[in-house]
């Protein structure tokens, strides 16, 4: 979680990396996904260290322009550093979720929690964990309090309901089973360490 300037440009700098991005200046300039990755740590910086409204308020808005522009549904403090956000298209989050650094995630995912009750401050309970190099395929649904294994592929399509706890395993299929051990070794670029 971002606390301080130096974190969030620690994250910003893995965010680029992790999706093979130009440097720095050309990404910002002409890759909107990327410019909304920035802005989604600008905002996680400015909500972690307490700023006032009237400084949160231009990124803020800014961030939900390109969020509707882009059709992502991403909140912050979701994603750790080495964010790779692959294509534009509907992406939905859920704000309780945990997702781990070098993260390459596709168009058309839903990482959602599932519906219940819970006693208040236990959300977290009802969402995603998922660890870290994990590669999330295109139209990938991940449902309920699920946990993900480090390096991890899941694969298109796929409908997660239960947790996958090892790491490197591959999962594919309506429901997801685990396909092969393989895992996402060569499908992550390592933005963070």
């Amino acid at each position: 979680m971002i606390q301080n300037l130096s974190d969030m440009f620690e994250y910003i700098e893995a965010d680029r990396k992790s999706r093979g991005s130009k440097p720095f200046t050309r990404s910002f300039l002409f890759d909107p996904v990327f410019r909304f990755t920035v802005f989604l740590r600008i905002n996680e910086y400015l909500l972690n260290t307490k700023q006032s409204l009237p400084v949160r308020l231009l990124p803020l808005m800014y961030f939900r322009k390109l969020s509707i522009r882009l059709g992502f549904s991403v909140p912050t403090n979701v994603f750790d550093a080495g964010l790779a956000i692959v294509h534009y298209g509907l992406l939905v989050v859920n704000p309780a979720a945990r997702v781990g650094e070098n993260c390459r995630i596709h168009a058309g995912v839903n990482i959602g929690g599932s519906a219940g009750f819970v006693k208040p401050g236990d959300t977290t309970a009802m969402a995603p964990v998922i660890g870290h190099d994990c590669y999330i395929g295109p139209g990938a649904k991940i449902f309920g309090p699920v946990t993900i294994g480090n390096s991890t592929v899941i694969g298109a399509n796929a409908v997660v309901n239960k947790s996958f706890e090892q790491d490197g395993l591959t999962i594919a299929g309506v429901p997801a089973r685990i396909v092969s051990q393989t895992g996402s070794y060569g499908k992550v670029i390592l933005g963070a360490s």
